[in-house]
């Protein structure tokens, strides 16, 4: 499974590129209105990661397709 999209680069005439897969942007509204489903604090969103952060509670929650899984059982433990 090739994960990524194949596309055309101009700069090696028609040899195909593998773009990387990028993860749709979450949306800002919907930032502001998430809060941690334990303990009803802020999160931090790691764009880089892909996931919102829970500082309160130290868990990662993902997000998937642009979806994030607010369940802490799909949540991943975070160290400080």
């Amino acid at each position: 499974m090739i994960l990524g999209q194949i596309c055309n680069d101009p700069l090696q005439g028609s040899a195909p590129v593998i773009e990387p897969k990028r993860e749709p942007a979450i949306d800002r509204k919907l930032l502001e209105l998430l809060v941690c489903p334990l303990t009803k604090g802020p999160l931090v969103y790691d764009q880089e990661k892909s996931e919102l952060i829970s500082k309160s509670a130290h868990l990662a929650y993902p997000i998937r397709d642009g979806i994030p899984i607010m369940l802490p059982s799909e949540a991943r433990t975070i160290e400080d």
